[in-house]
């Protein structure tokens, strides 16, 4: 009965928090990123991306994901880690209601409108009824499953030892948390024992603190192969909460006392008081610790030391007050952002090569981190030269304007061809086949020429140079006379069976993306050429 109610718990808390992210859209990740300009923001930002979620876990995850990206500094992660350990103790508060008695009823009304609806929106509402409603369905469950644990002995004995040893109980609340993976089952656990009179107070509340620090694995299994500042932001989430753990049971017995009297004083049940005592320590523990980021910042640069090549996605050239006031110089700075877009494009084009090549996840990674870049540069630089009125532009800087909005499309669509290639790549380990030295040294050729045919476009922009335009034209003669010779030397190899058909697929598909972008090229190039 304890662990199908257990089963029902997770399951619920799972399918409420992707109800909850469905009806927000996709906000999150522009929630994170956009209000994180300071500590402060930062926490707030990770307490209501938390209570979205329903995971704090997911909050970290999803942080390490951005820095990672390079979509955020190590400092504003901190903010936001420290926010999602208030956040989660949502879920504590809402177990401390006690409304399992309509446990069934709320799942019926979820049901209802998850299934006989048809409006999306209203689907998503009954994901998260559904959900909430399961999730007390899975604590009634759980709570009857425990109730026997009063009269077993042995675990008499173990709270017992609990209360005398606060760290067996930071132990045991730690590898219950790492077992199932989420704090808030491990926490509604707590509350059940505690309601049942299974345990007390004081040994209740060291297996609290370990449930906080149990939560910090799922981020450190998320920075696995990470980039080394989002395994300095998994680190901090895990030095975050050890501190707090140890300064609470360093002042553990004024800390129960402090709990036991809001019990009395407020007339708390007994998972109102867990609540209570998870919610205090976390925000405490954020409010002391808050000061110190940068010396957060500093202690996991030291522990985890060297130098991440990240893409900075932000644009750099593009001011809001020139706008109005200086529209032509507005499109100058619009220009040397075009420039900057160009570039990434050159070097996820190289990474893509290196991919194939090596199939180093780094690499593909990297290709991740550009694609996402250039499709901000594109939604920033397009909206910016939107903005710039054409009216008050001369007659050849209203060209430009047009040219660049162009060229700003073409340069997204290189980014899409770059993760294409990522994508057959990672096709072809999944199918677990292999290009032949034949097929390496044939892309590699045709990558060469690809690479520099966009060189020569993005530089022909950047001076406005005519004659390095003409020779991307060029340049992209032969990179489609190239395509031709290398289907054909493809098929001779498909009939000598040194490649198998599979193989093929990815090696045509690739071909195809490489003279696709130097169609792009040329797209740049008689742009100037145009002028």
């Amino acid at each position: 009965m304890f662990f199908g109610g257990l089963g029902i718990f997770l399951f619920s808390i799972k399918f409420l928090g992707d109800g909850l992210q469905k009806a927000a859209g996709d906000r999150l990740r522009e929630i994170l990123d956009r209000f994180t300009t300071n500590p402060i923001m930062g926490v707030l930002a990770g307490i209501f991306v938390t209570i979205l979620l329903q995971s704090s876990s997911g909050t970290t995850v999803l942080t390490v994901g951005l820095v990672s990206a390079g979509f955020m500094t190590l400092r504003q992660a901190i903010g936001v880690i420290m926010g999602a350990n208030i956040g989660t103790t949502v879920t504590a508060f809402i177990i401390g209601i006690k409304i399992s008695d309509y446990a069934l009823l709320i799942v019926g009304i979820g049901a209802f409108l998850l299934f006989f609806l048809k409006d999306k929106r209203i689907n998503n509402i009954g994901q998260i009824v559904f959900g909430f409603g399961g999730l007390f369905l899975g604590l009634n469950l759980m709570g009857d499953g425990l109730k026997p644990l009063r009269e077993v002995q042995a675990f008499a004995d173990l709270t017992v030892s609990m209360s005398d040893n606060p760290l067996l109980g930071v132990l045991i609340g730690t590898i219950f948390t790492v077992s199932v993976q989420s704090s808030s089952a491990s926490i509604a656990l707590l509350q059940q024992l505690y309601s049942q009179g299974a345990m007390d107070l004081q040994a209740a509340l060291p297996v609290l603190f370990g449930d906080n620090i149990g939560t910090t694995i799922t981020a450190l299994i998320a920075a696995i192969g990470a980039t080394i500042t989002a395994k300095r932001a998994a680190l901090t989430h895990v030095i975050f909460n050890l501190i707090g753990t140890i300064l609470v049971l360093v002042f553990l017995i004024p800390y129960t006392a402090l709990i036991a009297q809001l019990q009395n004083t407020l007339n708390l049940n007994p998972e109102m008081t867990i609540a209570f005592a998870h919610g205090i320590f976390n925000v405490l523990n954020t409010l002391i610790q808050l000061p110190f980021i940068a010396f957060l910042a500093w202690i996991v640069t030291k522990a985890i030391p060297g130098n991440d090549r990240v893409v900075e996605y932000k644009v750099k050239h593009l001011d809001e007050l020139l706008l109005d006031q200086a529209p032509s110089i507005a499109l100058g700075q619009a220009h040397k952002e075009v420039l900057r877009m160009g570039d990434m494009a050159i070097q996820g084009v190289k990474e893509a090569k290196l991919f194939v090549q090596t199939n180093d996840k780094r690499s593909s990674d990297l290709i991740v981190q550009f694609e996402e870049a250039i499709n901000n540069l594109d939604e920033k630089i397009t909206n910016y030269l939107v903005r710039i009125s054409p009216n008050n532009l001369s007659e050849q800087e209203s060209q430009k304007h047009h040219r660049l909005i162009n060229i700003v499309r073409d340069l997204e669509r290189v980014g899409d061809h770059m993760e294409n290639v990522m994508e057959l790549i990672e096709y072809k380990k999944v199918q677990k086949t292999h290009l032949s030295e034949d097929a390496i040294s044939d892309l590699e050729e045709m990558f060469n020429v690809t690479i520099s045919t966009l060189e020569t476009a993005i530089h022909s922009l950047e001076s406005e140079d005519t004659e390095q335009a003409k020779a991307v034209l060029h340049k992209e003669g032969v990179i489609d006379s190239m395509e031709r010779q290398l289907r054909k030397k493809h098929l001779i190899r498909l009939n000598n069976r040194q490649c198998t058909g599979a193989a093929g697929i990815v090696f045509v598909d690739i071909i195809s993306n490489l003279e696709r972008i130097g169609d792009h090229s040329v797209n740049i190039a008689e742009a100037v050429l145009d002028k």
